[in-house]
């Protein structure tokens, strides 16, 4: 079957870990144990209730969308047709087949606007049928460490499947590879699962109890250990909020107007240092009136610090700017001619 392939990703908690991230009897009386048998099936039986009411409610928002060589997921945003997804699925393809949950003929779509740098994407279903459901979207800023998920999608081309799991970090910051069309972006603010992510999730739903989607599931860790095979039980998803922030721009004025992500304004390179290890980011072109310049520093030199984070390469830049807001002011630390030297930089907005 055709797949799309979640990517590589990489953050220092997982580094640490080995991983390359890549797109969970009693004794008593008579009475006490009676009570006690009795009332664990009843529990059990609510959850699996709750579990099928969240299937119930979600799933018809969840589609599989087919591009020329890829295969992925994506949510149904409004009644209008819009379907929110992942850039990577989309690639650089500008129509598409969409099949819903009820698995009737595929409709087709077309792009409205991708956004690699958060990977994220919009397309819409041309003549979208009475009766499409759109998602209601949880507030991503409210998700708690053992919240019980569901990630909803076409994991392997198995359309409407659905994994359960928690919600086993939040705030995580990671980067995506740039191998098999991955978008090499930088995401912050994350949420970590323990959800069964596989290829062909990415763009779907990771879903609350209250049947809200809480995170579109983009990323799977991989351990080096095993092949670069998936690890088991770490997946992470682009929290809500942040996928609202992009869509309704996107939907609005067909591109991304406010990122609200900062940037210095260059053009950069991993450098290596005399012991043949990533040493620091070579700024290859400071773009004119960008952050960077505003402040003084040039072409040539190499960037080591920004703030308090050490500096070895174009990723570990990447993550420390995900952490920072435009207008936000930071001390950043570089070296020039063998000198080291530190700029104060008003950050701009990529």
């Amino acid at each position: 079957m055709t797949v799309s392939h979640l990517r590589n990703v990489t953050a220092a908690a997982a580094v640490a870990a080995g991983l390359l991230l890549s797109g969970c009897s009693s004794h008593g009386s008579g009475d006490s144990g009676e009570s006690t048998t009795q009332a664990a099936p009843m529990a059990d039986s609510d959850l699996q209730s709750d579990y099928q009411q969240v299937i119930k409610d979600v799933l018809p928002s969840v589609v599989q969308i087919d591009a020329s060589d890829s295969l992925g997921s994506g949510v149904v945003y409004d009644d209008e047709g819009h379907v929110v997804t992942n850039a990577h699925v989309v690639g650089k393809e500008k129509t598409f087949k969409v099949t819903t949950a009820t698995g009737k003929q595929a409709l087709t779509a077309e792009l409205v606007s991708s956004y690699p740098e958060q990977d994220l994407a919009v397309i819409k279903i041309n003549n979208p049928p009475s009766g499409l459901k759109a998602a209601k979207f949880a507030d991503s800023t409210k998700a708690e460490v053992g919240q019980i998920v569901l990630a909803m999608g076409s994991p392997l081309g198995l359309s409407s499947s659905v994994t359960q799991g928690i919600i086993s970090a939040t705030g995580r910051t990671v980067s995506e590879g740039r191998s098999e069309g991955a978008t090499g972006a930088t995401i912050a603010n994350m949420v970590q699962t323990s959800a069964a992510i596989n290829p062909g999730n990415s763009g779907g739903a990771l879903v609350t109890l209250d049947s809200e989607v809480i995170g579109i599931p983009t990323l799977a860790a991989t351990d080096p250990n095993l092949g670069d095979s998936a690890a088991p039980g770490i997946g992470f998803a682009i929290p809500s909020a942040m996928v609202k922030t992009i869509a309704d721009q996107i939907i609005k004025d067909g591109k991304v107007t406010d990122s609200g992500r900062a940037a210095l304004g260059i053009t950069g390179r991993t450098v290596l240092g005399d012991d043949y290890k990533p040493a620091g980011v070579a700024v290859v072109e400071a773009q004119k009136d960008g952050a960077a310049a505003k402040a003084g520093i040039e072409a040539g030199d190499i960037i080591t610090k920004l703030g308090d984070a050490e500096l070895t390469t174009i990723t570990s830049l990447s993550e420390a700017l995900a952490g920072e807001k435009p207008g936000d002011k930071a001390q950043v630390t570089y070296v020039r001619d063998g000198s080291d030297k530190t700029a104060d930089v008003t950050l701009g907005e990529m």
